[in-house]
């Protein structure tokens, strides 16, 4: 893992994060991991704070859980739920707190495709590290323009904007082409920094992602250029040559203002 971060940050990198994604007692328990979570988080945070430095940041990557406070998992009963809010505020809590044993500088909400879940970990942030800033990134599934469970940006951005996020963004799902007018949306509506991490191109038909690092680049390049963009960065198929490559297409470029 250290070897990994190093990569990404000796392309240019700012902000690594943790690879802690899955590291939740929910997440674990699918594997009989819950007593390790702990430990996870604590070392994968420490790993990406000695790879940074006091120079460059450490997001603790908090994903989205294999369960939904949205959605019934049983499709003969709407009204079942897996797993309960206070569950779920308390699994993120859980991960929080060692996150910030570890040494992150904030908390990176990603993958977001179902913003209750999201609303879980906001209070469990609020209740044990009201300290650490907020990174809340959503997933828009299709090209509907709709999360997973069925929210608008517009709505997604109402949902969450009580929380007071250092920075609202789009990742994962679609590629940089794909994801343009809704990064454009956001950029509209936010009244904090806006990011962007998008695939490297929708994948194949084997699971894998074609998009260069030029490819890649260029668009983010174009969104900077728009206005849209605080902070620009890759997800899913992307590798230290796209963060190479993003780096440089937007060094020296201003970045978005606030809207009024």
């Amino acid at each position: 893992m250290r070897s990994i971060h190093d990569r990404y940050l000796d392309a240019g990198a700012v902000i690594t994060t943790t690879n802690t994604f899955t590291a939740t007692s929910i997440a674990q328990a699918d594997y009989g991991l819950e007593a390790a979570v702990r430990e996870m988080n604590v070392e994968g945070a420490r790993i990406a704070r000695e790879a940074a430095g006091p120079e460059r940041f450490v997001a603790g990557s908090i994903g989205p859980l294999n369960v939904a406070l949205s959605l019934s998992p049983k499709v003969d009963d709407p009204s079942f739920r897996a797993k309960t809010f206070d569950e779920v505020k308390e699994a993120y809590a859980e991960q929080m707190l060692a996150l910030v044993e570890g040494g992150v500088d904030l908390f990176m909400l990603e993958t977001i495709f179902d913003t209750l879940n999201a609303k879980a970990a906001i209070v469990a942030a609020r209740e044990v590290a009201p300290q650490v800033p907020l990174w809340i990134s959503v997933t828009i599934v299709d090209l509907s323009g709709r999360t997973l469970s069925g929210q608008t940006l517009e709505a997604f951005w109402v949902s969450i904007e009580h929380a007071k996020p250092l920075i609202v963004g789009i990742n994962c799902a679609l590629g940089a082409r794909e994801m343009r007018p809704y990064v454009a949306e956001l950029s509209r509506l936010a009244t904090c920094l806006v990011s962007c991490h998008p695939n490297a191109g929708l994948p194949n038909a084997f699971g894998g992602y074609d998009e260069t690092p030029e490819v890649t680049s260029g668009l983010l390049q174009e969104f900077a250029e728009a206005g849209f963009l605080n902070i620009a960065g890759s997800c899913c198929g992307s590798t230290p040559e796209h963060t190479a490559a993003i780096a440089a297409a937007v060094a020296g470029l201003p970045p978005r203002a606030f809207p009024a």
